[in-house]
């Protein structure tokens, strides 16, 4: 429901909450005054009625049943009653003083008026009437009853009418205060949390979400936020892609220029340590245990540095895969030797667990050398004091998938950079240019296939290869 709506409801309510209430004090408070008024007139009816009795008696009025009369009729507000003849004498009262007395007939006013103040009555803000009504038998006046009244009945009753309508409207904008804070309340607070979300935003902060709740206003608002949230994902995600693919252009050009600039000076260093060590070895046999072990790691040296300049190559230009049959023992008694010299001097022991009834792999085999190398090579950087590298690997026959398993004893991969190990430049090595698992995890991913890691700082990483069967 819509925000506009909910207030024109709540308004609406209000009103007819106000409307009917006054309606109901007003109805209950007309009954009241007309039940007074019945009353008060009943009382007024039987003076006239004992009035009427008195001036046809032929007998003396009875002063005691005035009297009588008086006890209940004050209640009523009935104050003083006195039957006046036709010559205005006072024949007979509730106020036994006042009989006998004369009144002028001409200055008496008939029907209702305000009767004059006395001091006490201004004290006490009562205020009296007096009714004058003329006693008619047929078509002869007989005389006249007076009846001074107290209306103090009514005036409360219009008061009280007056305060309950005053009170009924005071708790109907109450209520609608009441109304007001709580929706103001329910809808501020989504608002501030939304604010705090733009703010997070701003900051750079892209994994926020808007929780919506309704269809409203804030719901809409909320929807509108995630997918502006999302819209901005993906564009930061667009620009990374972008960034990278303009990096992957630069690297290719340098892969290109450092291919005829440095692997030729590479193989000449390499054909040339060959013959200075077989020219050597011959001139001086006797020296040439040491030699050669010297003219062994200058080639090592040369190998690696070529290693290098071949990773910028592969990463810098698309991969072309040469899938065939591959037996993955004889994949790594290939990738070993060329790391075996580094395997010793770090007292590092490598063990294979490899079943000897594990099928062929049909994948490109120079490639997955490759990422063999590349999995061994950062498990010795992570052992430096040495410890044991298990290669494992298994076959599921039921999905027909490959689970190549590299588990080292290293110093381990914090877990604040687990996401990060697989991206271009990224190394956490004085010494790498971080393009290893990149290019490892390009080529699994060529293959169809894809790398899980588990990793414990301070007791070791597993990596695990899944490939399918074929492809």
């Amino acid at each position: 429901m819509r925000l506009n709506t909910k207030l024109v409801m709540i308004m609406l309510t209000l009103l007819v909450i106000a409307v009917v209430t006054l309606f109901v004090l007003n109805q209950y408070s007309q009954n009241e005054m007309v039940q007074e008024i019945q009353e008060s007139s009943s009382f007024v009816s039987q003076a006239i009625q004992m009035s009427v009795e008195d001036l046809t008696s032929e007998f003396e009025p009875d002063p005691e049943r005035l009297a009588r009369y008086m006890k209940e009729a004050r209640v009523r507000g009935v104050k003083e009653i006195s039957i006046i003849s036709n010559e205005g004498e006072i024949i007979d009262s509730s106020d036994p003083s006042k009989v006998g007395k004369k009144r002028d007939i001409k200055k008496m006013e008939k029907g209702l008026r305000a009767a004059p103040e006395s001091r006490r009555e201004r004290a006490t803000a009562n205020r009296s009437y007096e009714l004058l009504v003329p006693v008619i038998v047929g078509d002869q006046q007989l005389g006249y009853v007076q009846i001074n009244l107290l209306l103090d009945n009514i005036r409360t009753i219009q008061h009280e009418n007056f305060v309950n309508r005053v009170v009924a409207t005071s708790l109907v904008f109450l209520l609608g205060i009441i109304f007001t804070i709580f929706l103001a309340t329910r809808y501020t607070a989504p608002i501030n949390r939304l604010a705090a979300q733009v703010r997070r935003v701003a900051d750079g902060d892209l994994t926020v979400s808007f929780p919506v709740a309704g269809s409203d206003e804030i719901g809409e608002l909320g929807r509108n936020f995630n997918e502006m949230v999302t819209k901005l994902q993906e564009r930061e995600n667009l620009e990374k892609r972008l960034y990278e693919a303009e990096h992957l252009s630069k690297v290719g050009q340098l892969a290109s220029g450092i291919a005829h600039e440095i692997r030729n000076p590479l193989n000449y260093i390499s054909l040339a340590v060959d013959h200075l060590k077989g020219e050597f070895v011959a001139a001086c046999p006797d020296k040439g245990e040491r030699f050669v072990p010297l003219a062994e790691k200058i080639k090592e040296e040369v190998r690696r540095a070529n290693y290098l300049v071949v990773n910028f190559m592969n990463y810098g230009r698309p991969l072309k895969l040469r899938i065939g049959e591959v037996c993955y023992r004889e994949l790594i008694d290939r990738a070993l030797p060329l790391l075996r010299e580094r395997l010793d001097e770090q007292r590092i022991a490598v063990a294979t667990e490899i079943p000897p009834d594990l099928p062929p792999m049909r994948a490109d085999g120079e490639m997955l050398r490759n990422c063999v190398f590349n999995f061994v090579t950062n498990a010795i950087q992570a052992m430096p004091g040495g410890g044991t590298i298990t290669l494992g690997a298994s076959f599921d026959r039921e999905t027909e998938t490959f689970h190549l398993t590299f588990t080292d004893q290293g110093v381990g991969i914090p877990p604040e950079d687990l996401p990060k190990i697989f991206q271009p430049w990224f190394t956490s090595k004085e010494a790498g240019i971080g393009l290893g698992l990149a290019i490892t995890e390009r080529i699994i991913r060529e293959h169809g296939g894809e790398i899980l890691v588990e990793s414990t700082p301070a007791q070791g990483t597993t990596f695990t290869v899944i490939l399918r069967g074929g492809r």
